[in-house]
């Protein structure tokens, strides 16, 4: 694994250890976070840890054409439980991303750094926040992520009320479907799976960047 030093390039992500992991280095800059984007890399550390960078093979996508809506959420929308709005609150959406509790996981890897650095993307148009709201106005789910192309690289979400990040993610990927080719999910999980996501090998999904 690399230590990268101020300004110094990414090496080729074919260098990763079996993890996924390619590099590290000790500060999250902003051209550096750009660039990782554009190459098929991503942060993702602690923080108490230097900014560890990652290139996952296979990797986890989610084809807008493949997505896959339950009946149980088609009832949630047709109940027309939400509303959904993009860009609206970005600050607000990574910090309710860091503070909302997850199960099995102690603590967040959303640091004040990480807050910073996106809400920077944001300002310059390559971030973006889906926010969803409940009949009361209040900010009850979201999500965001980086567009890369027709790739959207989607980072956190969140949900307060049941099921308001799921229905948030859906209609993200209907509403965009013509503009967004895939969603990068990183790595596998069982509900990203339930929605159409799946393995793809790293070098296709470079292709799409």
């Amino acid at each position: 694994m690399l230590f990268l030093r101020d300004n110094q390039l990414f090496p080729p992500v074919e260098q990763t250890d079996k993890n996924g992991i390619l590099a590290f280095s000790m500060n999250l800059e902003l051209p550096r976070l750009i660039e990782a984007y554009t190459k098929g890399i991503f942060p993702w550390y602690n923080s108490d840890e230097p900014v560890i960078w990652w290139s996952p093979d296979p990797r986890m996508v989610l084809f807008s054409k493949d997505l896959k809506v339950s009946k149980s959420m088609k009832q949630v929308f047709r109940k027309q439980m939400f509303t959904f709005t993009i860009n609206k609150n970005f600050s607000e959406v990574i910090k309710a991303c860091r503070e909302i509790p997850r199960v099995g996981q102690d603590g967040t890897w959303i640091s004040d750094e990480i807050i910073e650095k996106y809400i920077q993307l944001h300002q310059l148009g390559l971030a973006n926040s889906v926010e969803v709201w409940n009949d009361k106005k209040e900010l009850v789910g979201g999500l965001y992520g980086v567009k890369i192309n027709r790739v959207f690289c989607g980072e956190s979400m969140f949900a307060k009320e049941s099921n308001a990040s799921k229905a948030g993610f859906i209609w993200f990927v209907q509403k965009f479907k013509d503009k967004i080719d895939i969603i990068d999910c990183q790595i596998y999980t069982k509900h990203l799976a339930s929605l159409g996501a799946k393995l793809i090998p790293r070098e296709k999904y470079l292709s799409y960047l």
